[in-house]
């Protein structure tokens, strides 16, 4: 069955969550989407992952019921973008261009942020004690050790590491990652993938 809710596109999101004052840029909060809808915590709803981008109290006071329907609305139109995605393993980690060292480092630092702000703690869902095979367990450990790669080559470039080394190990950690979660969407979400359309309740 077709979304009833439309994605309005990324410049658009990206307008709306600045009028939210949403701490998460667009790229984590759809990488988070990405690990909430894998996630094997059927508790965890989208409302509950929408109101994670925001600190404890600091949640957009939503004046009126339209507007209320409107925010989520928007928020489901990208959540349903990203189920449909998941469920063809189509998830890649989002595209960044840089032209030297400064750029790097921005691209290093936002790829821990997509990686473990977004999908990791997107997949736990709040919960540390989820009942999954040992070896989905190892793989997401394993995709929030690469997360700490990039942390490390923000300080070699620091330390006057050659550019052009270090953005052939951002591309080979990229392809772990994304290899890392098409295993695991192939192995663990597609085969319950009718369960996981999830309510907005």
């Amino acid at each position: 069955m077709k979304s009833q809710n439309k994605y309005i596109g990324d410049d658009k999101f990206v307008k709306m969550l600045e009028h939210y004052n949403c701490p998460a840029p667009l790229n984590v909060v759809k990488m988070r989407f990405f690990g909430a809808i894998c996630s094997p915590n059927m508790e965890l709803r989208p409302t509950d992952v929408i109101s994670s981008f925001w600190g404890e109290g600091q949640t957009p006071r939503l004046e009126t019921k339209d507007e209320a329907e409107l925010f989520f609305k928007f928020f489901m139109g990208l959540w349903d973008d990203c189920f449909e995605k998941v469920k063809n393993n189509k998830v890649s980690l989002p595209l960044h261009r840089f032209k030297g060292k400064e750029e790097l480092k921005e691209l290093c630092h936002a790829r821990y942020e997509e990686i473990e702000a977004g999908f990791a703690e997107g997949f736990w869902g709040g919960c540390e004690d989820l009942k999954i095979p040992a070896y989905i367990a190892e793989i997401i450990d394993s995709i929030s050790e690469v997360a700490g790669i990039y942390n490390m080559l923000i300080k070699k470039l620091d330390n006057g590491a050659n550019v052009d080394e270090i953005a052939e190990t951002v591309k080979h950690s990229d392809a772990m990652v994304e290899k890392a979660m098409s295993f695991i969407i192939e192995n663990s979400v597609l085969p319950r993938i009718d369960s996981l359309k999830r309510e907005v309740k």
